[in-house]
């Protein structure tokens, strides 16, 4: 398994954490397009879409298929619909606490986030998002044939998955 994460400090912990299982490597963004093309089964982007500006994933869907097997899979999760704001985002997270006995440290992590420049970042810089056809549209122009899936992998089912194959 390979685990890759762009953000040096979390990589690190990422490392510190599975360092005594040599069944997974901790990799780079930058070293993805090192590995060997058709030699991955499974690309799973998790709340990663939504950071990137479309030509950026336009790149990263050509990067993907190259080194997918044919028979492999990418799977695409927790893409925010474009009618998705942050108050909604907010309230499924505080069911999700709600659900998992962590409302303190969810209120704590909300107030935190109001707090700081988030919500400003937000505004300013925005979040990519896509109706489910225009995802489906850019997994078709990057050559890949691709559905959506429920539910949606993370806690948000406002929130979409979506499963692609290279065709």
């Amino acid at each position: 398994m390979i685990l890759c994460e762009a953000a040096p400090s979390i990589r690190e912990k990422l490392a510190q954490r599975v360092r005594n299982d040599h069944r997974i490597a901790v990799i780079g963004a930058d070293e993805v397009a090192g590995l060997a093309d058709a030699s991955l089964d499974l690309v799973i982007a998790n709340s990663l879409i939504q950071y990137l500006p479309r030509e950026e994933l336009g790149e990263l869907l050509d990067l993907w298929r190259r080194k997918l097997k044919s028979s492999g899979g990418l799977v695409i999760a927790d893409v925010i619909p474009s009618d998705v704001s942050l108050a909604r985002d907010a309230l499924a997270l505080l069911r999700f606490a709600w659900q998992g006995g962590f409302v303190g440290a969810a209120l704590l992590g909300l107030g935190k986030t109001a707090l700081s420049d988030y919500g400003r970042i937000r505004a300013r810089l925005g979040f990519a998002t896509y109706s489910e056809s225009e995802i489906l549209g850019l997994l078709r122009n990057h050559r890949f044939e691709a559905r959506r899936i429920y539910p949606n992998f993370g806690h948000n089912q406002a929130r979409m998955t979506f499963r692609a194959r290279p065709d």
